[in-house]
C-alpha cells in the first residue's frame, strides 16, 4: 500500500521572536512575515489534493491551517494535543531572565532536558506522551493519503525524532525554522522515512 505522507509544518514567525523567550502555550500573534509565511503554505499545496489538515489549536498554527484550507476541499481539525510544550511559570520570560531567577533549575534542565519540567509546566517526556498518540491516530485515519500537520518547533522535533528512531535527548540536534516544511512517509509495516527536513 502507498505510504501515508505527512507534511509537517512549523507556524510562521511570532512577535517577540528576537528576544529568545519561552512562548509555550501562550496564544501569541504572528509578525507580518509570519502571516506571509502562512499564506505561502496555501500556494505550496494548491495543486495537491490533501486528505486532511490538522493543526495545533493555538492561533499561530491555526492561521497557516486556515490559509491552506482555502484552496482545499477539507476543513482544518484543531488539536489541543498538538500544542507546544507547556512551559508553566516560565511562559513569556526570556532565557536571560530565567537563568538569573532559576539558575539551579535552568542547569538541571540543561543536564536532563527530557525529564526536568519547569515550575507548573510539563517535561519533554510528558509532551511526547501527549503528542505521540494523536500523531498515530492521524496517520491511521488516512492510509495512503496526503495530509498536513501544522505545529510547533518542539512538537515537530518530537515527531521527527520518533520517525527517525532517535531518542528525545537529541531534540536540539534538529532545527525547525519558522515556516519550515518537513515531509515524513509512514508505511503500514511501521517504518517511517523522513523525506524532507526543515525545508
Amino acid at each position: 500500500m502507498k505510504a501515508t505522507r505527512v507534511h509537517l509544518l512549523r507556524h510562521g514567525q511570532v512577535e517577540g521572536f528576537e528576544k529568545k523567550r519561552y512562548n509555550g502555550q501562550g496564544d501569541i500573534s504572528l509578525t507580518d512575515l509570519g502571516r506571509q509565511q502562512s499564506a505561502l503554505f496555501a500556494g505550496r499545496f494548491q495543486h495537491q489534493k490533501l486528505a486532511a489538515i490538522y493543526s495545533s489549536d493555538l492561533r499561530r498554527c491555526r492561521t497557516a491551517a486556515d490559509q491552506i484550507a482555502i484552496l482545499q476541499a477539507v476543513d482544518p481539525v484543531y488539536k489541543e494535543e498538538l500544542r507546544e510544550l507547556h512551559i508553566g511559570d516560565w511562559e513569556g520570560q526570556t532565557w536571560q531572565q530565567l537563568q538569573k531567577e532559576y539558575p539551579e533549575l535552568w542547569q538541571a534542565r540543561l543536564d536532563d532536558i527530557v525529564n526536568v519540567a519547569p515550575p507548573a509546566g510539563e517535561s519533554l517526556r510528558q509532551m511526547a506522551e501527549r503528542v505521540r498518540p494523536v500523531v498515530r491516530e492521524i496517520v491511521a485515519a488516512h492510509p495512503g493519503g496526503e495530509i498536513v500537520i501544522v505545529a510547533h518547533g518542539g512538537v515537530n522535533r518530537v515527531i521527527l525524532l520518533d520517525a527517525m528512531g532517535t531518542p528525545l535527548e537529541r531534540l536540539f540536534h534538529i532545527e525547525q525554522d519558522y515556516g519550515c516544511h518537513n515531509i515524513i512517509d509512514y508505511f503500514t509495516d511501521g517504518i517511517a522515512v523522513v523525506k524532507k527536513l526543515n525545508g
